[in-house]
């Protein structure tokens, strides 16, 4: 029989808004270890012959740039892990694509590269991402197979770990070494602009799966890179990961010049306008409004009250917010029925004194009622996307007309409802008005923040151009 080939399991996924005061550290980020990350990416390696051993995987709720220490001490616990193992054949890496670490200017490059430092040359590394992510030729030159989510909102987690990994085993089986090139595309729009479930990133994401038929083709993919970060690497990307290279960079040409040609044609998948133009247009069934510049879940600090003020100013009644963030109104409202809401984790905006009719508390929640607005204060920022988030509060979406969510696109649960809805294009670290975000280091030129017509696609192997 056959030894036993030994891989190992981690990595680091977040998004980070540098328009965002708010620093993430220890206390932001969720730990995956041993048995929960091999669930997490549920894979059957003991079939294939691979002994796993499972690093960590550290996840956190979008927000701010990382502190610099903090991402130092956890790259540099991840090596130490990796060096404890000795010789590896693999390393499957889980990462996100976005972050942003002051006086780095490409994190997951370099974290990426001390991995392929400490594994050494000869082992096969398989990488996982979002496609909010960026691509930089440094890394690619450090891995070995490439695979990204296809769709937005994000519904293929756990396929998309499962493409990585089983690229990953076959590689190490079947002895051979795949290619991975990539071509960086002049776009950078929003998530909400380019949703995967309407056109044209509809039949842009369904074609990559008709290219992996293409003989030598493992996978395709194509990243819309991510908006909210003012660095150089921002931008849109194709990647092809692959064993015919002149059929690979042929695809990552087409992929790249498709997305290209479409982009004066990518929208959001709702009706836009600002918080006024959302309450004129405000329907007598239920509606959802998303407040998408304080979305936490795009790097957003979640603690702005623009569209409450608003809601309260014009009477809308039967409102359901879910939710805002503030701690310190959390521990007010411990105390008595008087409350600050607005701003106070520093993401802005107005400041608003409010006075509860009643309040009860639950899952780090205070659910306050005033007249028939019902606001969700969180203690801590996290997002309210899903049917679970509100059957948790014991609130019932059909008691109320009105739903205002920090989001940008809906998610799936809320899609379903089928409701009417409204992309309020408000203020915050994820504004959704790109022409006047601050925009200092990004590539020129670069769509939508100049227009121009003359892009050709070149193809890299992250050490040099393929043709």
């Amino acid at each position: 029989m056959l030894a036993k080939k030994n891989i190992a399991i981690g990595g680091i996924s977040t998004e980070c808004s540098s328009y965002s005061p708010l620093f993430q550290n220890k206390e932001d980020f969720r730990t995956v270890r041993e048995q929960d990350l091999l669930d997490l990416v549920d894979f059957p390696f003991s079939e294939h012959n691979i002994n796993v051993s499972p690093l960590f995987f550290k996840k956190s709720v979008p927000g701010g740039p990382i502190e610099r220490e903090y991402f130092d001490q956890v790259k540099n616990q991840f090596i130490e892990e990796i060096n404890a193992l000795g010789k590896l054949d693999g390393i499957l890496l889980l990462m996100h694509g976005a972050m942003y670490v002051e006086g780095i200017e490409d994190p997951e490059g370099d974290w990426i590269s001390s991995v392929r430092l400490a594994a050494g040359p000869d082992c096969i590394i398989s990488l996982s991402y979002d496609l909010h992510g960026q691509i930089t030729d440094k890394i690619i030159k450090n891995i070995d197979a490439f695979a990204a989510f296809k769709t937005a909102p994000h519904i293929d987690v756990k396929e998309t770990y499962r493409r990585s990994a089983s690229m990953l085993v076959s590689a190490i089986n079947e002895n051979y070494r795949p290619i991975v090139l990539w071509s960086s595309i002049p776009v950078l729009v929003s998530g909400e602009m380019s949703s995967t479930f309407v056109e044209p990133c509809k039949t842009i994401y369904e074609n990559l799966d008709q290219y992996n038929n293409e003989n030598g083709i493992l996978d395709c993919n194509l990243l819309v890179g991510y908006v909210w970060a003012d660095t150089q690497r921002a931008t849109a990307s194709s990647v092809v990961t692959c064993t015919n290279e002149i059929m690979g960079a042929k695809l990552c040409k087409k992929i790249a010049a498709n997305y290209w040609n479409s982009r004066k044609d990518l929208k959001s998948d709702m009706q836009t306008g600002s918080i006024d133009d959302a309450l004129l247009w405000l329907k007598s069934d239920f509606s959802i409004v998303a407040d998408s510049g304080d979305n936490p879940t795009a790097g957003g600090v979640g603690d702005r009250v623009d569209v409450l003020e608003a809601i309260l100013k014009h009477s809308h009644i039967d409102s359901l917010f879910a939710g805002i963030a503030s701690k310190s109104a959390y521990d007010e409202l411990k105390i008595g029925n008087e409350f600050s809401l607005g701003g106070t984790f520093g993401g802005g905006g107005p400041l608003l004194k409010l006075k509860a009719d009643s309040v009860y508390f639950k899952n780090q929640c205070a659910v306050v009622s005033i007249s028939k607005t019902v606001i969700v204060i969180s203690k801590i920022r996290r997002p309210f996307h899903n049917f679970k988030d509100f059957e948790e509060l014991n609130l019932k979406l059909s008691d109320f007309k009105i739903l205002v969510v920090k989001s940008g696109y809906l998610s799936p649960d809320l899609q379903s409802l089928s409701a009417q809805s409204f992309l309020a294009l408000t203020e915050g670290a994820v504004n959704q008005n790109l022409a006047i975000i601050e925009n200092k280091h990004r590539n020129k030129k670069i769509y939508p923040f100049q227009d121009f017509d003359n892009f050709i696609p070149l193809v890299s192997d992250g050490v040099s151009l393929v043709s």
